[in-house]
């Protein structure tokens, strides 16, 4: 647990105190999710348990869309209600899935989106519960080293590093995916110099090369204007989009021409002689 300030510890009490009501207003949910503070009553570095600033996960949106979401250590729900804020008004059906395994994010989560559906559990479970196929997968996971339930992982990825074992999940579940990654595991540069460079060597590429998932970049956020943001951290972070769907196009391999088997005859050359040219005239 982390040691508060007096007035975070105020404002973090006030939030409790909201959440003791049975519906929030909007403007409440505002307040629990800038200052319900999560390593109050947690050791949050144990689980990698930070909640994306609001500012941040409100850009993050802009790479969400209508259909139905999952999102995947969910914590309170951040990202799922900037994206609920985003496709407010979207004329195609939205429904949101929320996957977490500690049971005061999940009912803090209730009360800030009493429209989703809730699930407490791990998100190395989400494969056996027959939720079905959704459209898009989002996630600030927990990241690096962190300890796995019961070793749990995922289908294809056998590493270390949590973030790509949510990855791998999620392309099981979704179409699509966006997600929240230190730069380091994202497999490009954009963030803090606003100059894309993508990674030749290191564990990104070798997390594509071996599940064929491609990390891309998104619409161009960088996540460097939050660093100031977090709570208790500083992460210089990457929004990553990756389509599960996107199958590589095989080159198509064209059989070379014969060589003829008799020398062509040369065909005839015409001599033509010219002039000198007139600039603003013939060679006009």
């Amino acid at each position: 647990m982390a040691k508060l300030t007096k007035q975070q510890a105020k404002l973090h009490q006030q939030a409790c105190d909201l959440l003791a009501k049975d519906v929030l207003t909007e403007e409440e949910k505002f307040f629990v999710i800038e200052n319900w503070q999560e390593s109050a009553s947690h050791i949050n570095t144990v689980a990698g348990a930070f909640f994306t600033p609001y500012d941040l996960a409100r850009d993050f949106a802009i790479e969400t869309f209508s259909g139905r979401i999952i999102d995947l250590c969910a914590g309170i729900g951040i990202l799922t209600f900037a994206a609920s804020m985003m496709l407010r008004w979207s004329e195609s059906p939205v429904s949101f899935t929320c996957v977490e395994i500690n049971p005061d994010y999940v009912a803090v989560g209730k009360k800030l989106l009493p429209e989703a559906t809730w699930i407490e559990a791990s998100v190395f479970d989400v494969l056996d519960m027959d939720l079905g196929h959704f459209d898009l997968a989002i996630s600030n996971p927990p990241f690096g080293h962190i300890k796995r339930p019961d070793g749990k992982g995922a289908p294809r990825y056998t590493g270390g590093d949590f973030e790509y074992h949510v990855i791998d999940i999620a392309a099981h579940l979704a179409s699509y995916g966006v997600f929240i990654l230190p730069q380091k595991s994202s497999g490009f540069k954009y963030s803090g110099s606003q100059h894309y460079q993508r990674d030749t060597d290191g564990k990104a590429v070798v997390f594509q090369d071996k599940t064929g998932i491609y990390l891309g970049p998104s619409c161009g956020i960088d996540t460097a204007c939050y660093l100031n943001d977090w709570k208790g951290v500083s992460p210089l972070c990457e929004v990553v989009c990756c389509d599960f769907e996107e199958k590589e196009v095989e080159t198509m391999q064209v059989k070379p021409a014969s060589p003829p088997t008799t020398e062509p005859e040369p065909k005839p050359v015409t001599v033509v002689t010219l002039g000198q040219l007139n600039l603003f005239g013939d060679a006009a």
